[in-house]
């Protein structure tokens, strides 16, 4: 094994080397220089094998030297080992092979937090609260949650056998399972926040996402849809070409919607939307946060810059730098940013790295700071189509700030200790909600209270004071709502009830009358583009 690891080591220390010089079938052809400092990296690795104290393998040395020389370049650029390279390329795909549940731990325990409707697990009657103790006979509390999926995912048309315990039965069930193949959405959540408003959560960008914003866009429209609030919090960025995608849905034809520009001659590209999708035609909010990043970026950046939509939240993250991944020997792969992106109206939105602390903890604040505030150069202000001031140098800044609330500490603690759901997991095996409009009354929080009593989770005084803050009470309230949804109707309902108390969806239901304002000016600014005579 030796051989062949001293050989990958040499080919991914000579790529990072070029930074990118293997383009297609041209290599670029190694300096002297480069010749000697790879004789003295093989060298090292060689005596590090063979001399050090303890045991220590070609591969680890290999990978560890790796990720230290790609710090030296930027946040993004980044090794994927060949476990990291499969998992990335399987969270790409639309879809993959398995049961249809979603599970997490809770209290050290593999758990199912809901089945998805119309999958083997629905089929088979698996509800949320289940708890998964063996995958193929083999126990599954030593097990953490990625090695479970992997034991749960595989070939389409193959049996899995679990065991698991349920609340309410005394023996444990055993299921097989024949694993089909699930739809790995990325429109996780899409309905009618009233008669009007239709609502649009994107999670990330995979293959899949142009094709289900487009059909999410359609159930919404045929619901009777008249404005559209568009939800990029915590997504945190994906495929560039399905972020171009679905920004070509809302934008108006020729519209451009991002360039990139790098060293080499195929890094500086141009992407534009095409007349491929009807005018979407209806005012828009599009919701950010210090989660929204990459791609989702790109897209709120072609939005605001365009006019097509106020963005209301907080400053995004600011990553505007492009990674092309490239696949190496023995399953690897790299990616490797190749180019930088700027909006229509020109921004660079990255954020500044100089710390890496500062950057992965935004400890120094994400730099999304208008002119006013006297904290940022002129030379970092843009204009939208509309002659509307946008910024760069620090994230996608929104039209209107709302920060979300704090969630009080009391709720916090009962959140942490799973509460809500296991009590709601519990009741709702003898007292199951069949009612959308349901919402948990005087008998169910004081259910709540002896139930978090009689697990030492709260004294009485301590429950008491928490119900009697109207503030902590109706959060408490929300929670227990949206867990038993949950258990009744699903993890969609779940966020439905979750939603409706967001401060930061409020406030977008408010801006669109300034959403309707800027819609207005957008369309006299096309008629008047029309009506110029061409030179």
């Amino acid at each position: 094994m030796r051989k062949p690891w001293r050989i990958l080591a040499i080919s991914l220390f000579a790529l990072c080397l070029m930074l990118g010089g293997v383009v297609g079938d041209r290599v670029l052809a190694l300096t002297d220089d480069a010749r000697q400092v790879l004789r003295v990296y093989t060298e090292l690795v060689t005596v590090a094998h063979d001399r050090y104290g303890s045991e220590v393998s070609f591969r680890d040395i290999v990978f560890s030297s790796i990720d230290g020389m790609l710090r030296t370049l930027d946040p993004h650029t980044s090794f994927l080992s060949p476990t990291a390279y499969a998992n990335m390329r399987d969270r790409q795909k639309s879809t993959f092979f398995g049961l249809g549940i979603l599970v997490g731990m809770r209290n050290g325990q593999l758990t199912v937090i809901t089945p998805i409707e119309g999958t083997p697990a629905s089929r088979m009657g698996i509800q949320a609260g289940d708890i998964i103790i063996t995958i193929e006979d083999e126990p599954t509390e030593s097990m953490n949650i990625d090695e479970a999926v992997r034991r749960l995912k595989g070939p389409k048309g193959t049996q899995v056998r679990i065991q698991i315990v349920r609340p309410g039965l005394d023996d444990p069930l055993e299921m097989s399972i024949t694993r089909d193949e699930i739809p790995q959405n990325t429109v996780r959540y899409v309905y009618m926040i009233d008669d009007t408003t239709g609502y649009l959560a994107i999670s990330d960008f995979n293959r899949g996402t142009g094709r289900e914003v487009a059909d999410a866009v359609e159930k919404l429209k045929s619901q009777g849809m008249q404005r559209l609030l568009l939800d990029l919090r915590f997504n945190g960025g994906g495929l560039l070409d399905q972020a171009i995608e679905v920004a070509d849905q809302f934008l108006p034809a020729g519209a451009e919607i991002v360039v990139t520009r790098g060293r080499t001659r195929d890094s500086f590209q141009e992407f534009a939307a095409t007349d491929r999708h009807p005018e979407l035609g209806m005012p828009m909010v599009v919701l950010v946060n210090n989660g929204t990043a990459s791609a989702a970026e790109i897209l709120a950046g072609a939005i605001q810059d365009h006019d097509v939509g106020l963005i209301v939240g907080t400053p995004t993250w600011g990553k505007g730098l492009v990674q092309t991944v490239y696949t190496l020997s023995y399953g690897a792969g790299i990616a490797l940013t190749t180019a930088k992106y700027f909006t229509p109206s020109g921004r660079l939105i990255q954020r500044d790295f100089t710390s890496w602390f500062d950057y992965h903890t935004q400890g120094n604040g994400n730099g999304a700071l208008s002119p006013a505030e006297g904290k940022r150069p002129r030379s970092d202000v843009f204009l939208t189509d509309l002659g509307r001031e946008v910024y760069g140098g620090g994230g996608i800044t929104p039209d209107i700030e709302s920060e979300l609330p704090e969630i009080p500490g009391f709720v916090q603690y009962l959140l942490s200790r799973n509460s809500f759901f296991d009590f709601a997991v519990a009741e709702s095996a003898g007292h199951p909600v069949e009612d959308r409009e349901w919402q948990p009354d005087d008998r169910v929080l004081a259910r709540f209270s002896e139930w978090l009593a009689e697990r030492d989770l709260a004294t009485g005084d301590e429950i008491e004071r928490a119900l009697g803050e109207p503030d902590v009470r109706a959060s408490i309230a929300r929670y227990l709502r949206a867990e038993f949804f949950n258990s009744a109707f699903g993890i969609e309902a779940r966020y439905q009830a979750i939603a409706a108390g967001d401060r930061q969806i409020q406030r977008a239901l408010e801006a669109f009358g300034e959403a309707s304002e800027l819609l207005a000016r957008r369309r006299g600014l096309d008629e008047r583009s029309k009506e110029a005579p061409a030179a």
